[in-house]
Order: C-alpha cells, then structure tokens, then sequence
C-alpha cells in the first residue's frame, strides 16, 4: 500500500486496486473501503475543499453521465438513483454516511488519489466517510461528503502509530509549487522514482503543511532514512 504523500502514476494506482481507475467514485471497491479520486486543480470539474489544516475533506457528489439527451449535466441536480430505482455512487455513499450519523455502522473508510496532473497522482491517505448532506450549487442540487483523514487500517480497523505528517493534507498550491521547484525529483540524490512529499520540519516538531518552504520531494530510500528527524 501507499505511504500519505507518495507520488504515483495512474498505472500504480491502479495496479494496487486491481481495476483501471476512470470513475471519481468508487463505492466499496476493495471490499472493506472505498476509492474516490479528486483534483483541486483551477479547472476541476468538481468543488473539493480541505479543510480544517488538511485534516477534512469536503468531496463533492458527481453529475449525471453525458448521454443524447443530456447535453449538460451541470445544469441537472446531481442523481441519487439511476432511472431504474438503484442506488447511483452518490446515493451509495450517501446511505453509508447516514448509517454512521445514526450510529448503525462505523465510519466507511475510503482511500483518496489526488490528480496533480497528467501522469501524476498523489495518495492522499486514508478517509473516515462521517457524514453527508445535499446542498444547493447553481441553481441545482450537488452532493458533499465529509472525509476526516485517519491513520486506521483497512484490514484491522486499529490505529497504528504513525507520523503526525500523515494526519494533513499537504495543499494542492503547496505541491505544485514543490514539484516545479524541485524539478519532480529527489532534493537529495535527484532520483525521479518513488517520490513522496516530505515535511522538512515535522508537524510533530511544529513544522507547517502550508507552506512551500516546509515541503520537499524525497525518493522512498532518503524519504525512509528520514522519518522524523530535523535534519
């Protein structure tokens, strides 16, 4: 599995899910969780937000799929039901959002792939679904689920410890800007493989996820060799 922060391809994520990834929303495709893909990106299709330091995402519902006739489906609520009364993606989450707010089941866990860009993907860690509601957007009606980032594993449901670092979302603007100065590449050996996103100051130490100059781009063996040390 990905660490937080780890830079991959569309290849490798979807090698590790074992289907190739097209969908945003992918309701219970490991069994025991669920994969959504977003982009905070100027021209994403979708209103994700982070929130709360980059510990909460805000992930919005998706729309209707392009059909003859439906020229434009941003102009249409987004579906809780397919046509013939089954549950759409939105709809599937939304129930098991609801399940958790009446206390009928645990949080859903779902894993979250960020596009930085053609090529690039971040795994931005794993997610608590905790609730789910609907909200105007436009002139129609949009779906948002609240995720809370969670160092809980998918096959134990315990909580191991690990580095606070993973408990934040490091920002979109942040990571872009750390790719394009690190030229995507280890500051350290200038490898291009295996990347992850390294705080250089731990959160744990008072280090910030906020900030370009706090961020860099480690390979897996120097991003290892690391951990949390102030260097």
């Amino acid at each position: 599995m990905f660490d937080p922060g780890q830079v991959i391809s569309h290849m490798a994520m979807s090698q590790e899910e074992h289907v190739h990834l097209q969908k945003g929303m992918n309701f219970n495709l490991g069994g025991t969780y669920s994969v959504v893909l977003m982009s905070l990106r100027p021209n994403a299709p979708y209103a994700d937000c982070v929130e709360d330091d980059g510990r909460v995402l805000i992930y919005e519902g998706h729309d209707q799929p392009k059909r003859r006739d439906i020229r434009d489906p941003k102009a249409l609520d987004q579906p809780m039901r397919y046509a013939g009364g089954t549950l759409t993606e939105n709809g599937k989450f939304f129930e098991a959002a609801k399940k958790h707010k009446n206390k009928s089941q645990p949080p859903h866990l779902v894993r979250v792939y960020e596009k930085m860009f053609s090529g690039v993907w971040v795994y931005n860690g794993l997610f608590k679904l905790v609730d789910a509601w609907i909200e105007p957007s436009g002139g129609r009606e949009v779906f948002k689920f609240r995720l809370e980032l969670t160092d809980e594993d998918v096959a134990s449901r315990q909580l191991p410890q690990k580095d606070l670092d993973h408990n934040r979302i490091i920002p979109s603007s942040v990571k872009l800007a750390v790719w394009k100065r690190d030229g995507g590449k280890c500051t350290k050996c200038g490898s291009a493989d295996n990347l992850h996103f390294d705080h250089i100051l731990p959160f744990s130490k008072g280090g910030t996820s906020l900030l370009e100059a706090n961020i860099q781009l480690l390979c897996a063996r120097h991003n290892l060799e690391k951990h949390d040390r102030i260097e």
